[in-house]
């Protein structure tokens, strides 16, 4: 394995191997699988091969790296986590002993295809071995009616895209496929085989901890019933594809379930803290585990997540400030069932309350997380409503309240909706106290059982997935609680001794050979109210003016930081109060790649295994350490990331935010010299060393001669204290007290605490011997200090002691002078021969870098030239469409004239149209004044005709009414009377008297019909003058109308005519 700064580890695996494996199980709807493994061995050692002696830092990081019982404790059997190799390792040879016998397993398979997947299985009988069969050593599950289609190197084993083009590749491509049988161990340390389906015997294997990740094809593709694997080949140097077609295509799942069962389980002892092995897929229970996040608006535009008390296991809320719930749902066993949706939120104060007094919150955001695993539910709530009163209040200092939280999920397989209840302990505090970042989990999470009866096929709605009905919901607490009532007297007698164990005394655990865990400790946040005083006055002051620091601090650093105040105070003595340029810069380094990655995911599980925030593996501790390991090994590309340096980090996150963590981080790596200790293979390391060991020399004469005498050397027990400060295997309240120490006063505080470690332990180092000291080291002098007063008593005996800069400069200068002497005196061939290592080092190095430099600029170069045809086909694009605008303005501005010259003509015709009906109108209006003056006229010579006529008949009627003859010949109406025969002398005169009276009548009937001809004449004349009238007015009308008309529809005709070429 090689480091960021060049040095090749050549690691050395003792014939015993401990291989625990760890795995990532895609669900099989996904139709992926992926897992990776962890090895740890037992007697590991290492060597460097380099510039000085190899004996150089022989064992001095393995308690650190390789502790093989930190290593079974993170790295479980049921523990899930993605982790890289770490290193080539070895086969397990075949075990010993009787053979157990295999599994025999029946796929449901409905039809014919029942009988086709043969899954048999190997009894201990002889009898039921076939000729030829070899004789399993191992748990196995058999499948049949495969075919093999052949194998190819990869690039990127770990890549489902690339995996799936090889499998499409050899699918297509391949033209002799091979029948084969595949055998799946059913533990991590077994070895996959390919038999011949004929005479059983084996054809190839694969063990398990070389398989690296799995895959299928993808549904509705030609490779929906093919599968394949990756391996590494020759020692991890060569990476292969393995690729198999299912003549049953229902049987791939069940294959990839046999591979992830296999990295679930181990041959090995299963650990005391191990959980009870996953349900099997036809269970009836389901397993989830809800957490519940509340976030808090700091002030800055952002919702952070609250702290959390750690004695009481309560929420610590702020007042007035607006909040938000985050609710992460997980399924941890059986079948997968897919959440649909959130369809209510709740909240209330108090515990055990009824349903109606749950209020409903708003919505923010549902969905699934990045990673696919969790779903996540997020709530706004403003704790200023009435109804949450109760927790928006100031509670007593030792005191503490309950709230509930429910939500009320929609499960597609599940026929009604599914209610999680969480029941958490909050704490109000003052507004004017300081809230910290705290050293446990900032999440309550819970586990909930559901178990859901089939339905039957009757009893489902038609059209509809659901599949299963709701039997019961039962939490963890609950289960717990259950059990208590049932059996109080059990729990009352054992529970303390068994559940609960109380903690060794010192001696005992001195004399276990167990080394103490890293992260042990428990770190008490309690502190005197004059000290919390004193402190706040000088943070004050402080404040004030952060680039000078108060006079009083190195004295109060001595006596140690209060732990509620560490993170404030370690980012103010790092200088890290104006970083926001890290902060950004963090949060895009997180985003790259980084080629020490299975190095950091390797160390990451080894790191705090102890505390309760690191030891879940994917949990939020190990996320967040590892994403600030990865930043600093982009950032610091000259040493990247150094095995031990995320135990440093693990300290910083347990008191700040991962942004301020890695910005503190950086200081220290660089401010403080530590990244010196990683440069040139390790020099600064070795002087650190030497100053150590003539410090031991003036302080500690009598101890330094004993180490002369049995041959140890500072290297041999001290590099852990250098490289990690302290933070590997000391308890936390020891390493917390060293940090402080160490941005007070830098990094030679580290030769005060040694000096100090060394002197107290002088008595029993004295009376040991090389081995002995060694063990001595690793296991009991931690443990002594997990006593608070002990280690008390350290610091302050360490920070007693006084070491000038000036001593340590002289022996810096002491150092080089000799390492001068000894390359002066080396034999020429030899120096020759160490600096031809030295440099095909640095040439492979070099030669590496390169490479990595090609490949980068071929890779940008084929990037350049593909954005190069982009923008040229999108400029040929936008070319073509700018000739086309061109074109169209053009065609506009000509429709444009076209219209201008039309529109000049309408309105001259317009013009032309008005000035003749205005003509036409006064033309009309003369004729129309004329026919109304005729027609007066007429009606007033009627008028007098007919004056004239009454007066001559009343003349004429005078006239016969004086005349006595005439008279009697006519009525008072004027009418003729019938007279009798008149006589006969009168009537000649009578005759004569009517004829001249019928003349005169007739000439006046005559005159009376001239004058009614005359008057119906002129009222004729009348008629035709107003019909006249009608018809001038109504051609006015048309002639008015078809101009009108004409104009509209010649604008309506270009207006449409334009909009078509728009178009």
């Amino acid at each position: 394995m090689r480091s960021a700064s060049g040095v090749w580890f050549v690691f050395t695996a003792a014939p015993l191997l401990a291989n625990v494996h760890r795995c990532y199980v895609k669900p099989l709807r996904n139709k992926t699988l992926l897992w990776k493994q962890v090895i740890s061995e037992e007697g590991v050692s290492f060597k460097i091969v380099g510039n000085g002696s190899e004996q150089q830092l022989q064992q001095e990081l393995e308690d650190v790296l390789m502790d093989p019982s930190v290593t079974e404790l993170v790295c479980g059997p049921d523990h899930l986590g993605g982790v890289e190799h770490g290193y080539p390792t070895t086969a397990v040879p075949p075990r010993s002993g009787p053979v157990p016998p295999k599994l025999e397993i029946v796929l449901p398979i409905q039809g014919a295809k029942e009988s086709e997947l043969n899954e048999r299985s190997y009894r201990d009988e002889p009898s039921d071995l076939s000729p030829g069969t070899p004789v399993p050593d191992e748990d196995s599950v058999v499948f049949s009616k495969l075919t093999y289609l052949g194998c190819a190197s990869v690039n990127a084993p770990r890549s489902e895209v690339e995996a799936l083009r090889m499998v499409s590749i050899l699918r297509s491509q391949c033209q002799m496929p091979l029948d084969v049988t595949l055998s799946v161990p059913g533990v991590s340390e077994g070895t996959v085989r390919l038999l011949d389906p004929q005479t059983s015997t084996e054809i190839a294997n694969y063990p398990i901890y070389k398989i690296l990740f799995c895959v299928r094809g993808h549904d509705s593709t030609p490779e929906s019933d093919c599968f394949a694997f990756t391996e590494s080949h020759y020692n991890s140097e060569i990476f292969r594809i393995h690729v198999f077609r299912c003549e049953i295509q229902e049987a791939v799942s069940r294959i990839l379930y046999s591979f992830a069962t296999a990295f679930r389980r181990s041959a090995n002892k299963v650990p005391l803290a191990a959980k009870a092995p996953p349900l099997t897929p036809d269970s009836d229970v389901f397993s989830f585990t809800v957490s519940l996040e509340i976030k808090e608006d700091d002030g800055k535009g952002t919702f952070s997540a609250v702290s959390k008390d750690k004695d009481r296991q309560s929420f610590k809320l702020r007042p007035g400030m607006d909040k938000k719930i985050v609710i992460y749902v997980q399924q941890t066993s059986n079948k997968e069932l897919a959440i649909e949706r959130c369809f209510g939120l709740l909240l209330s104060p108090g515990k055990n309350v009824k349903n109606s007094d749950m209020h409903l919150l708003d919505l923010e955001s549902m969905g699934k997380s990045s990673d696919g695993k969790s779903y996540i539910i997020t709530g706004s709530w403003n704790p200023n409503t009435p109804q949450f009163q109760a927790v928006n209040e100031e509670t007593a200092k030792d005191k503490f309240m309950y709230m509930t939280t429910a939500v009320d999920l929609v499960i597609t397989e599940v026929e009604e909706p599914v209610r999680f209840l969480l029941e958490t302990r909050v704490r109000v505090c003052s507004p004017n106290d300081r809230l910290f970042w705290p050293f446990s989990k900032r999440s309550y999470t819970e586990t909930f059982y559901l178990k859901l009866r089939p339905m039957e096929n009757k009893e489902r709605k038609s059209n509809s997935d659901t599949l299963y009905e709701v039997v019961s919901l039962e939490s963890e607490t609950e289960r717990e609680r259950r059990k208590t009532t049932a059996s109080p007297g059990i729990l009352s007698s054992g529970s303390h001794s068994s559940m609960v164990p109380s903690p060794p005394e010192d001696d005992e655990e001195e004399d276990n050979d167990e080394p103490l865990l890293s992260g042990s400790g428990d770190v008490s946040k309690e502190c005197g109210e004059k000290i919390l005083e004193t402190w706040g006055d000088l943070l004050s002051k402080w404040h004030l003016n952060l680039a000078v620091r108060p006079k009083p601090l190195p004295a109060l650093v001595r006596s140690g930081v209060p732990e509620a105040l560490r993170g404030e105070v370690w980012q103010l003595l790092a200088g890290c109060h104006n970083n926001d340029h890290l902060v950004e810069e963090y949060r895009t380094l997180i985003t790259k790649e980084s080629p020490q990655d299975s190095a950091i995911t390797r160390d990451i599980n080894r790191t705090f295994p102890a505390h309760d925030y690191f030891k879940d593996t994917g949990g939020d501790g190990q996320d967040s350490l590892y994403k600030i390991c990865k930043a600093y090994s982009v950032y610091d590309e000259e040493i990247g990331y150094c095995q031990g340096q995320s135990f440093l980090a693990a300290v910083l996150l347990l008191h700040m935010p991962e942004e301020q963590a890695f910005s503190v981080l950086v200081k220290i790596m660089f401010e403080y010299g530590l990244r010196e200790l990683f440069k040139q293979n390790f020099e600064d390391l070795h002087c650190k060393f030497f100053q150590l060991e003539r410090l031991m020399q003036e302080y500690i004469p009598d101890l330094y001669a004993h180490f002369l005498n049995v041959g140890l050397e500072a290297h041999m027990y001290a590099s852990q204290w250098f490289l990690t400060l302290f933070t590997a295997k000391f308890p936390l309240y020891m390493v917390f007290h060293i940090i402080d120490l160490l941005l007070c006063e830098g990094i030679s505080v580290i030769f005060n605490v040694a000096l100090a470690l060394l002197k107290t332990s002088k008595d029993d180092l004295l009376q040991m011997d090389f081995e002995g000291a060694l063990k001595f080291f690793r296991v009991p002098v931690p443990k002594r200090y997990r006593s608070e007063e002990n280690a008390k008593k350290l610091m302050e005996l360490a920070c007693s002691m006084k070491i000038s800069q000036k001593k340590l400069k002289k022996y810096e200068k002491e150092y080089h002078t000799i390492r001068e002497q000894q390359e002066q005196q080396e034999a020429p061939i030899e120096r020759y021969e160490r600096e031809n290592r030295r440099l095909q080092e640095a040439n492979m190095r070099l030669e590496q870098e390169n490479d990595d430099l090609a490949h980068e600029l071929v890779s940008s170069k084929i990037a350049l030239r593909k954005d190069l045809d982009n923008a040229e086909e999108k400029s040929d694009a936008l070319n073509k469409e700018l000739l086309i605008t061109k074109q169209k303005l053009v065609e506009s501005e000509d429709e444009k004239r076209r219209l201008e010259e039309e529109s000049a003509q309408l309105k001259e015709m317009c013009r032309r149209e008005l000035d003749k009906s205005e003509s036409e109108i006064k033309k009309n209006s003369s004729i129309i004044g004329e026919y109304k003056q005729i027609c007066s006229q007429l009606s007033e010579r009627l008028e007098r005709q007919q004056t004239a006529n009454k007066g001559e008949l009343e003349k004429i009627r005078m006239k016969v009414e004086g005349c006595e003859k005439c008279s009697i010949l006519f009525s008072k109406e004027g009418r003729l009377k019938v007279l009798s025969a008149p006589k006969e002398g009168s009537e000649e005169d009578t005759d004569e008297e009517k004829a001249v009276l019928k003349n005169q009548l007739r000439e006046m009937e005559l005159e009376l019909a001239q004058t009614k001809l005359q008057l119906v004449e002129a009222e004729c004349k009348i008629q035709d003058l107003e019909h006249h009238l009608g018809l001038a007015l109504n051609e006015v009308q048309a002639a008015k109308k078809t101009w009108f008309n004409r104009t509209l529809s010649s604008i309506k005709t270009v207006t449409g005519a334009q909009g078509k070429e728009s178009v």
